[in-house]
């Protein structure tokens, strides 16, 4: 059957923007299932979803109404664990996909979970900071029937963090009558967080990104590096980057697009970013430029850390990159993979690339069940060992098979998956 089969009678044809890309994406790894591919339905069908009304009051008085969605889309190796995002653009089917590319994520690098999504339609910049807490602490009781520390694992993703994640974890804990501090990940340290968390995604994306340089003989030190996004992910993985030897030659957000041939000071443009709010206005930019130029900037390795469906077949014949390293999850279409792949281009995927925010998060949760914490030095070189270990098996698989790094990551991700479907067989 045809992906345009697929698409749920609850969305509607022009709705299917991400899911469709996923769906694709699993029709491209089919052929190399075996006889998993008996059960490969199961990856095209979230397991549940859930769409909730979250009224609050406003500081006015008024009553406003956001419309909420948590969705489960497998656990057969686990409890559901995936971000929640707050942005006005938030629909069903992106919170499909992005929950679909957690279920593939989490078992490509092999943490012992399913994929999940949550997300509110709401420009959180709209809300004063106790608007924001009311709304979170009533989208979290509302999802509160299927979360929990062994059902479903929230975490920040867009636009929320760790207050996010402090608010959602007391709700919780108020409703089920004790403190559960492993019902989302991404807290506070003083609430059971875990060090190194914050950073974890970005540090990830740097050690994946090492490890594909080192395959295709490029050396950090000197190479050329353009960054989308300069947040938590971005702003990271450029830090890092830079301390390895690398030029942040361009970088781009909300704000506008920044150059330097040289390379732009990585932490002074953190500091800025905090106080801004963007890149626009930092001083140490040598030119700012058109968004669209950005793409074919000069680079060796570029990293899209913003939001999905960014480098498209309009834009993918310009990237000069020689490795795309995916901060950001699903930031490439299936039409743009095939240029970059003509081209040569590497691109290693978000299930691998971004994995590092999970995998910390797995410590996360684990450390919370033992009310046992580890060193920061731990973390990083566990951090360090899972995401190294997931790209050389990625890698293997890509070699033996001749197929991009992308499908040989689903290959492995949806071949867990299955094999824990079809040993677990159906109930009842």
């Amino acid at each position: 059957m045809s992906s345009h089969h697929q698409i749920p009678s609850y969305l509607t044809p022009h709705e299917t923007g991400p899911w469709s890309v996923y769906l694709e994406q699993i029709d491209r790894v089919t052929p190399y299932l075996g006889h998993l591919s008996r059960w490969v339905e199961t990856l095209k069908r979230p397991k549940r979803i859930l769409i909730v009304d979250v009224p609050i009051e406003r500081d006015d008085g008024s009553i406003s109404h956001f419309e909420g969605y948590r969705v489960q889309h497998n656990t057969s190796r686990g409890p559901g664990k995936g971000g929640v995002r707050f942005h006005q653009d938030v629909t069903l089917s992106e919170v499909m996909a992005l929950s679909a590319w957690m279920t593939i994520k989490n078992s490509a690098v092999n943490v012992p979970y399913g994929g999940a999504k949550g997300g509110v339609r709401v420009d959180p910049k709209t809300l004063s900071r106790g608007e924001l807490m009311r709304m979170t602490r009533r989208y979290t009781s509302e999802i509160g029937i299927i979360i929990g520390p062994d059902k479903d694992i929230p975490a920040p993703d867009v636009n929320t963090n760790e207050q996010t994640m402090a608010w959602m974890m007391d709700t919780y804990s108020m409703n089920e009558g004790r403190t559960a501090t492993g019902v989302v990940t991404g807290k506070p340290i003083s609430l059971g967080g875990s060090l190194g968390r914050r950073e974890a995604t970005g540090r990830g994306v740097f050690v994946v990104g090492c490890e594909a340089a080192a395959k295709r003989g490029l050396n950090i030190a000197g190479s050329k590096v353009a960054v989308q996004g300069f947040g938590n992910v971005g702003g990271i993985a450029a830090r890092l980057f830079s301390d390895a030897g690398a030029k942040i030659v361009a970088v781009q957000d909300h704000g506008g697009t920044i150059f330097h041939s040289n390379g732009l000071d990585a932490h002074k443009l953190l500091e800025h970013v905090e106080i801004n709010g963007s890149v626009a206005g930092f001083a140490g930019a040598e030119a700012v430029i058109p968004s669209e130029e950005f793409w074919s900037v000069d680079c060796d390795i570029l990293i899209p850390a913003a939001l999905e469906q960014q480098i498209t077949e309009k834009n993918a014949h310009k990237i000069r990159a020689k490795i795309i390293l995916e901060g950001a999850n699903g930031p490439t279409t299936p039409e743009a993979d095939d240029i970059l792949s003509d081209k040569g281009v590497l691109v290693v995927p978000d299930v691998i690339a971004n994995a590092g925010g999970v995998t910390v998060s797995y410590f996360e949760w684990v450390q919370d069940f033992s009310s046992y914490f580890w060193s920061e030095d731990e973390i990083n070189q566990r951090l360090t060992r899972i995401m190294k270990e997931a790209f050389n098996s990625v890698w293997h698989v890509t070699e033996d098979k001749k197929v991009s790094l992308r499908t040989a990551a689903f290959i492995i991700g949806c071949s867990r998956v299955l094999q824990a479907r079809e040993v677990r067989g159906l109930y009842p």
